[in-house]
């Protein structure tokens, strides 16, 4: 299981995504590479929800 999967932050962002913590995790996952590597790792169907959940707005 992935770190991002139980990320403190993320659920920060899930629950108040315009709060200052939700919205540090949204720029942190532009460029995290372990986000990225945990993404690629997802089923395809899984991948294409989260990416959907968690694009750029």
């Amino acid at each position: 299981m992935s770190n991002c999967e139980r990320c403190v932050l993320r659920a920060k962002y899930d629950s108040k995504p315009r709060s200052i913590l939700g919205r540090l995790w949204k720029w942190h996952i532009g460029w995290c590479p372990g986000w990225k590597a945990y993404v690629n790792s997802l089923p395809e169907e899984e991948r294409g929800k989260i990416l959907k959940q968690y694009a750029r707005s």
